[in-house]
């Protein structure tokens, strides 16, 4: 059996956030698009945050955690790596290298809103 290394693209911490955050975004059928047929994922809409938080889907997420939306140099650094398309802020598209990328933070940080 082949190991499979963590995060191979080496994305820091908030690269690996904001990816994970895109994700979730991305299959949620009121915030993002998923088309079939290349694998590719539109979001269209990014959360903004509201006192410490952010909702992203059904889930409620720390605003530190979700401050790569907001944050140009972590689109570009994506983008350069492959996981999303050129095109922050008009458009955010992740590939579907971006969408298969496993962050390892899928359950670290989202917890189901109460509001």
């Amino acid at each position: 059996m082949a190991f499979v290394r963590k995060n191979p693209l080496k994305l820091n911490n908030l690269q690996l956030r904001t990816l994970v955050l895109a994700q979730v975004i991305a299959k949620d059928p009121n915030s993002g698009k998923i088309d079939e047929a290349t694998g590719e994922a539109t979001l269209l809409r990014v959360p903004h945050a509201h006192g410490d938080h952010v909702h992203v889907g059904k889930f409620t997420v720390a605003a530190r955690d979700a401050s790569g939306f907001e944050n140009p140099a972590v689109w570009v650094a994506l983008a350069r790596k492959g996981l999303v398309k050129e095109g922050y802020p008009a458009s955010i598209v992740l590939t579907k290298e971006g969408m298969e990328y496993d962050t390892g933070l899928g359950d670290h940080f989202l917890e189901e809103s109460d509001h």
